[in-house]
């Protein structure tokens, strides 16, 4: 479940997400200005508009960008897609289920690439459209978390491509390798910078993985989502009782504001 959306289930565009994001009531990507989330509507109805949305068969998501005249460009709520890890918004994907009829949350995504191809714009002019190519983040954070063996860096080069994993994905990147490594870059370094010890209350690792490292589990401060590719400054090592806690406890907003503030001290750079 994601920002209270429940995979599969069918919402009401205006009082579900509308009226809860104070968004506006039309157009295909959604970016509330005060909420950490882009919000993408695929459905038949962008096939008149020249968007061939698809989903492919190893689970990934193609999803057309906004513009339905000329070629597109990354403005306003493309460029919200490209940057929605390094600006730490989850990107949420509904399909249409007809006209009136609501839309179905599919679930959340990450970029993992884009790339540009020719296609049709609505009066059937060929243009230059951006196809997002989006993974499910649940299939991310699986890969990354059950990978035992710790990366074999050095801190100045794992803390780089930690940086690094929070900033847009560059066009053309299309390897799933790219993706899973981001996102370890970060859950890694988060653990090495932790030593062992929760980063909320300072208390040791509960006990040891089968590989020898402390057990210890990666936050994700702005998301509500564990995983995916975010910033080094937004994701903090905590025990499974203080993870528990900034999820499901009745103070986890105020201990996530609290976690939040620690950050400038735990990396301050």
């Amino acid at each position: 479940m994601s920002w209270g959306f429940e995979r599969g289930k069918i919402y009401n565009r205006v009082a579900d997400i509308n009226a809860r994001f104070s968004s506006t009531p039309q157009g295909g990507i959604i970016r509330p200005s005060r909420h950490n989330l882009v919000i993408a509507i695929t459905g038949p109805g962008g096939h008149s508009y020249g968007y061939q949305d698809r989903e492919n068969e190893d689970g990934t998501f193609d999803y057309f960008g906004a513009g339905r005249m000329g070629d597109m460009e990354l403005v306003r709520g493309n460029k919200a897609i490209v940057e929605h890890s390094a600006d730490s918004r989850s990107l949420l994907l509904f399909q249409e289920v007809g006209r009136r009829k609501g839309l179905r949350f599919k679930g959340e995504y990450v970029l993992e690439s884009y790339t540009w191809q020719m296609a049709p714009d609505e009066t059937g002019a060929m243009r230059r459209a951006v196809v997002f190519k989006l993974r499910p983040l649940e299939n991310i954070v699986e890969t990354v978390l059950n990978d035992e063996e710790p990366l074999k860096l050095s801190d100045e080069e794992l803390l780089a491509r930690a940086r690094d994993a929070g900033q847009p994905m560059a066009p053309g990147t299309t390897t799933i390798s790219n993706t899973y490594l981001r996102s370890k870059h970060v859950r890694e370094w988060v653990l090495r910078r932790a030593a062992g010890h929760c980063e909320a209350d300072g208390a040791p690792a509960p006990f040891l993985r089968a590989n020898g490292e402390p057990y210890l589990e990666p936050h994700h401060i702005l998301r509500v989502s564990d995983g995916g590719p975010d910033d080094i400054h937004h994701v903090i090592a905590l025990c499974p009782n203080c993870h528990r806690r900034a999820h499901s406890g009745a103070d986890a907003k105020a201990f996530n504001a609290n976690l939040l503030q620690q950050m400038a001290t735990i990396q301050p750079d």
